[in-house]
């Protein structure tokens, strides 16, 4: 049977099948979350370290630090044994969470005792490893420390500790403190604040310069940012966790750049100039000692200035600005690589509609662009300067898929590297002689192979997981198909679709459709790689008999700036109407029943079938929002401002697409699910929403985690939570 013209291609379609005879068992919740957790699990490399020289790399397994030759693969030191090493003077034994290896290779800093702070934060026991002496060392005993960092000669030791900033020479073992005005919900010296953490991806806000004489740092000063005051439950009062988290609207931390002599003690200020509700969210050395630069992005953030700041005076120079009607992503600038000749640096911007790569003087002036085209640089592996060549991934094949290219700095000679369709990703070594290449899709788990630069072949795979591959052929998996449906607008939107087993597509039977939706500015669900989160959940539907489909609308990413922007300002107005689309181009399929058409979300998500179910009330039978935000001047101020502008200039883009002003259009089973102990998207967004429809004398389930995060997990509760969720799919879809 022919496809409707809205089905306008398929992508690709998974095949797995078992051999013949092969009886194939079902997806339960159990196998996902529950007692036989991890029979989906995917291995991977991780914690690879690549070393200078002699063709080696560390990792961690099992307590042990080992050395490894890159070209076979076998083992051939223990650098560091947890079971065998003492503290210097002790018994003591210290387990091994984390390392970093010096720059020099003779020492190893130890990583125990972590606890999490937020998303990227944390606080631990650090201990120095002497490869040479074996003396196993404390790096301070004065409590725990965050971010701790060797110098780039390895003689020494930043860290955070109490919002303030300490250097530890390793030879003597003294320990310097750097500041002393760090407080609590107040002042931080080198570290980042909650909402640079989350939204500027960012924790650790210190940098040592190149020749180890020098310790950059962001300072924040909160003091003015609201609190936000979270109860914690469990004993006979619950606790209260205050901290700052600045609304849309409201101040954010003051912010500014400092640089400290080591040796001296002797501090700078970097001149970021007379405006302080600016944000500077990156800084980083240039290839010279003397040379700090700055990355400075206006309140809107639709102004980014890259600075160079004397180390020794702090006078700054603006050398390059990036402008939009809407706004610049920083993220688009994240490539910033400053060249070895001292002379050059390489800059991404998406100036022309998609990110691409550009070749700077030192000064700011453009030598050339390097890569054209109307897709986008994913992300720059890294710059062989030997033979002036750069690795980075894109979307030149499909923005669902990325794959691995060399270019030459000149702009000529662009190789494409890979060959199988899917997503890759790479860690090169820092010589650029070696890589390690790893491979998903939708079809198929994580595979990491070695390769060396000189060619496209795999010298080995370090991970197959034919193990994994093993397992899932025993069970009933039902692939992804990729497809193309309609926006409101007309406009080509990428989606998948997972049908049920014996699949009949005639008309015959009519199947209940179950959307999944995120739908936030630059993000993707619809991309061809492996899925090792709800996927597995969505079989146990399929084998229900639901249909799963997603649909990334428009402001989604890897489509270019017009795409991603075209929801500027009014957040949720057409990424509902595109859901709306789908879903009404969905009840046109034969074998769709368009009573039983349903929607899911969580996060952005969460916002967006809250939306769906009140907006698109005559569309969608049932809906279920986890961790949603409700009203967008409860969210921060970075993530929000960027894509709303503040609440002062633009109260209409906040109000009209919140789900609390149309609560009262709600008509479908609705589930509302939050953990109390979310730092994110707070509970208040729930409580909100809940109050609305109660003045609404709207009818709805809603379901809170205690103390859990957004991520809602921890012991038993991921299964708890989709039990939930799939005892009310099945009653009400």
């Amino acid at each position: 049977m022919t496809a409707p013209q809205f089905l306008t291609r398929f992508l690709l379609v998974l095949v797995a099948l078992p051999a013949i005879g092969q009886t194939r068992k079902n997806v339960s919740l159990d196998d996902i979350w529950g007692r036989n957790q991890g029979v989906f699990a995917q291995r991977t490399v991780e914690a690879v370290n690549w070393m200078k020289a002699g063709g080696f790399y560390t990792t961690l397994d099992g307590g042990k630090i080992m050395k490894f030759s890159i070209t076979t693969g076998a083992a051939v030191e223990t650098l560091f044994d947890a079971r065998q090493a003492t503290v210097s003077g002790t018994t003591k034994r210290v387990s091994v969470e984390g390392y970093q290896l010096s720059a020099d290779e003779r020492k190893l800093l130890i990583t125990t005792q972590e606890e999490p702070i937020y998303r990227r934060s944390s606080k631990a026991e650090f201990y120095v490893y002497d490869l040479t002496t074996k003396a196993l060392k404390q790096l301070s005993k004065a409590g725990k420390q965050q971010y701790a960092t060797f110098s780039p000669d390895g003689k020494q030791v930043a860290f955070m500790r109490e919002n303030n900033l300490f250097v530890v020479d390793l030879d003597t073992q003294k320990e310097t403190k750097l500041t002393t005005d760090g407080r609590q919900n107040a002042i931080i010296n080198g570290g980042a604040d909650w909402v640079y953490e989350e939204e500027f991806s960012m924790a650790r806000a210190f940098e040592w310069s190149p020749d180890s004489k020098r310790l950059a740092w962001i300072r924040f000063d909160e003091s003015r940012v609201p609190e936000y005051d979270m109860q914690l439950w469990g004993g006979l009062y619950p606790i209260e966790y205050r901290f700052k988290y600045p609304k849309a609207g409201e101040a954010n931390s003051r912010v500014s750049v400092w640089v400290a002599n080591v040796l001296t003690g002797k501090k700078v200020q970097a001149q970021t100039g007379t405006e302080t509700d600016i944000y500077l969210p990156r800084i980083q050395w240039t290839k010279n000692p003397e040379l700090l630069s700055i990355r400075r992005m206006n309140r809107l953030q639709n102004k980014l200035d890259l600075l160079h700041v004397n180390a020794a005076t702090g006078q700054a120079t603006t050398v390059l600005t990036e402008t939009s009607a809407t706004y610049v992503d920083l993220e688009f600038t994240d490539d910033l690589t400053y060249l070895a000749d001292g002379k050059s640096f390489l800059w991404s911007s998406e100036r022309s509609g998609y990110k691409q790569l550009y070749l700077y003087t030192i000064n700011g002036q453009l030598i050339r662009p390097i890569t054209t085209g109307n897709f986008e640089v994913s992300s720059v592996s890294g710059v062989d300067e030997k033979t002036g060549t750069i690795f980075f991934t894109s979307t030149e094949m499909s923005p669902l898929e990325r794959h691995l290219y060399r270019i030459g700095l000149d702009g000529q000679n662009k190789q494409k590297l890979t060959t199988l369709p899917g997503t890759y990703t790479t860690n090169f070594s820092p010589d650029f002689t070696y890589y390690l290449l790893y491979h998903t899709s939708s079809n198929a788990p994580v595979r990491v192979s070695l390769r060396d630069t000189k060619t496209t072949r795999d010298l080995r795979v370090l991970e197959s997981n034919d193990d994994l591959k093993s397992r899932l052929a025993g069970y009933a998996i039902q692939p992804k198909q990729f497809f193309q449906t309609k926006a409101a607008d007309g406009s080509p939107l990428n989606s998948w679709m997972i049908r049920p087993a014996n699949f009949d597509s005639t008309g015959t039977k009519k199947y209940p459709v179950l959307m999944f939706v995120y739908g936030g500015p630059g993000s993707q669900t619809v991309k061809n790689d492996w899925d090792s989160r709800d996927f597995f959940w969505y079989q146990t539907l399929a084998q229900k008999g639901y249909i799963i489909v997603s649909v990334d609308g428009r402001g989604t990413g890897a489509r270019g700036a017009a795409f991603r922007t075209a929801t500027y300002a009014q957040l949720g107005k057409l990424e509902t109407e595109d859901q709306i689309s789908a879903a009404r181009n969905l009840k046109t399929l034969p074998y769709v029943d368009p009573a039983r058409v349903g929607i899911w979300g969580w996060s952005y998500g969460g916002y967006m079938s809250a939306l769906c179910m009140t907006l698109g009330a005559d569309v969608f039978k049932a809906g279920i929002s986890v961790a949603p935000v409700t009203n967008w001047r409860f969210y921060d101020t970075i993530y929000t401002e960027r894509y709303l502008k503040r609440p002062q200039e633009n109260a209409s883009g906040y109000d009209d697409n919140s789900p609390v002003t149309h609560a009262a259009k709600l008509r479908g089973p609705f589930l509302l699910v939050h953990g109390t102990g979310d730092d994110n998207v707070h509970f208040q967004n729930s409580v909100a929403f809940e109050d609305a429809l109660i003045a609404a004398g709207k009818q709805f389930q809603s379901f809170y985690y205690p103390n859990r995060n957004h991520g809602i997990y921890g012991g038993n509760t991921r299964l708890h939570l989709y039990q939930m969720l799939t005892d009310f799919v099945e009653k009400n879809l």
